[in-house]
């Protein structure tokens, strides 16, 4: 195989960039036939000098029908590219022209950067009105579709290239690094204008392990549980961040924990094809002063991805231990990746990697139901609040709702709304049910019409354990790249959790959990990171802004 010299390689890497920002030039200045026309250059393959700029498509040994659909491809995202281009330059022409107008009739104006909520007035009424219309006029024009373009949006055409590339190099799993400065090019364009204010107040540190998940207590008095894959499941003190207990009973990694709604009682599921419920009794220590930690949402900067995390940390050692479970649930015969208490707390539900989820009695450790019918490994399974009702997600791309509410039969629905691994599938205190999958969505079902979603909520990362809000129904979506993102059920975004190398979390979140009852910390989040994070949301902020 002929080799390139350096000398050659380099002239040709540095001809392509000039060739590339060249063409970048005319796609940001040019007309509308212009552009019409070098895309029409670029299909029918007249310029071997723009074809160049592709990566010498020419020399290429991929077959000309793929060659031109990537190229049809690339220019369908140009052309998206540059209508959001237009629309933000009209937006600033219709800014400045509001700001003159403002100017003239006398109010004080500081800046001409409307859309970042730069505008200060003396008639703070006529003004604060103006504002609230340029900003809905702003948001229409950035989500409705583009006239007389393709309605596909730009992630959705990178998706079909990445289908392309898969079906070139089937044994390639990462995704090009070239097409990954798209998604962050689209998400800029989203306006950032929440002020609701997230703070960080206390991190919960001494695992050795991940935490898969977590959950507070909802009896008194109120703890943080994790579970990890440390083998171990500890009870914390949210106000002081202190291990108040640490449990020992499995041989396993500890993949949930769920706590009884009325006694001190904890169940946990387990690697070692067990669950157990166990006993534990606390006593919080006195709270220390809160330093303040308060941060913008969605101001915050990822200044360093550096991982902290990889040291061995240090767990806590003087914290009591509990050894031996009360009970002691047996049936499966794969990893149990979660559990949770049925309403009354008299019997629990288990998931597991076997493809069953089983109902016990919790005081003769009996099988009651064992619920088949998954195709795949099980992933979560949730109990409604109020109702006999169990809703099981799966790797097989499904959700299934089982009803207990008549003792004598159970029916079972069965739910296809992913193309991916259901990570969770949770309740909400009403009518709904709210789905989070791999194939990076969050879809709302209401319980009464299950045909189709009310609502769907699309991410740039793989979703985990989600939670939902008891009072005001926020959706916390904790993520595969580290973020955690809050919604509404109607699937508006509201806010993202600071994120930076000196807070949030390092690496993949795995769970969150919603605990209103606690005035400090209302919101907590775990990961890969080996830490817990409580977080206190000022809920009236964040839905001022929706």
């Amino acid at each position: 195989m002929p080799v390139e010299s350096s000398s050659s390689s380099g002239s040709r890497q540095t001809k392509q960039k000039r060739k590339s920002h060249s063409l970048s030039i005319r796609r940001t200045n040019s007309t509308e036939q212009d552009r019409s026309g070098l895309q029409r250059e670029l299909l029918e393959g007249q310029s071997c000098d723009n074809l160049d700029s592709f990566g010498r498509m020419e020399d290429s040994k991929l077959p000309l029908s793929l060659r031109t659909n990537l190229l049809d491809l690339f220019s369908q995202i140009e052309r998206e590219f540059e209508n959001l281009y237009l629309e933000n330059i009209e937006l600033r022409r219709e800014i400045e022209s509001l700001n003159d107008r403002l100017a003239a009739d006398g109010q004080a104006v500081e800046g001409t950067d409307l859309a970042k909520g730069a505008l200060k007035t003396k008639a703070s009424h006529s003004t604060s009105q103006l504002s609230q219309k340029l900003k809905t006029t702003y948001k229409a024009s950035t989500s409705k579709p583009s006239q007389g373009v393709d309605t596909s949006s730009p992630r959705d055409l990178v998706i079909q290239i990445l289908n392309l590339f898969s079906s070139l190099c089937p044994k390639r799993t990462r995704t090009p690094v070239c097409i990954i400065p798209i998604f962050n090019i689209v998400s800029s364009f989203k306006a950032t204008t929440s002020r609701a204010v997230c703070q960080l107040v206390k991190e919960y540190v001494g695992h050795r392990d991940g935490i898969w998940d977590l959950s507070a207590t909802r009896a008194q008095p109120v703890v943080l549980g994790t579970a990890s894959a440390d083998h171990t499941a500890m009870l914390w003190s949210i106000e002081t961040g202190k291990c108040l207990l640490k449990y020992l009973g499995h041989q396993g990694s500890v993949n949930s924990i769920k706590f009884h709604p009325s006694e001190q009682m904890a169940l946990t599921a387990s690697g070692d094809q067990t669950a157990h419920i166990w006993r534990y009794m606390v006593q919080l220590p006195t709270p220390q002063p809160v330093a303040d930690t308060t941060t913008p949402c969605e101001d915050d900067v990822d200044s360093s991805d550096k991982d902290d995390a990889d040291g061995d940390a240090e767990g806590p050692n003087d914290c009591p231990s509990v050894r031996v479970p009360t009970t002691t649930l047996r049936s499966h015969q794969g990893v149990v990746i979660a559990a949770d208490w049925l309403v009354g707390g008299k019997q629990v539900v288990t998931a597991s990697w076997d493809r069953a989820a089983n109902l016990y009695d919790v005081e003769t450790s009996e099988l009651v139901h064992s619920l088949t019918g998954h195709d795949q490994e099980l992933t979560h399974c949730c109990t409604h609040p109020n109702q006999r009702l169990v809703v099981t997600s799966s790797r097989d791309t499904t959700f299934r709702l089982w009803d207990f509410r008549d003792p004598s039969i159970h029916s079972v629905n069965v739910f296809q709304g992913h193309t991916d691994t259901v990570t969770s599938a949770v309740f909400t205190v009403g009518d709904n049910v709210v789905s989070g999958s791999d194939d990076r969505t969050v879809k709302v079902w209401d319980l009464k019409n299950m045909r189709s979603p009310i609502a769907t909520i699309r991410t740039d990362s793989a979703v985990n354990r989600i939670s939902v809000s008891v009072t005001q129904k926020i959706i916390a979506l904790p993520h595969d790249n580290r973020q955690v993102r809050l919604f509404d059920m109607s699937g508006v975004r509201l806010a993202r959790l600071p994120r930076s190398n000196r807070q949030g979390h390092r690496r993949m979140v795995c769970c969150s959990a919603w605990c209103e009852d606690n005035a400090a910390c209302n919101l907590f989040t775990c990961g890969f990171d080996r830490q817990a994070i409580g977080w206190n949301i000022n809920i009236p902020a964040l839905l001022q802004e929706k």
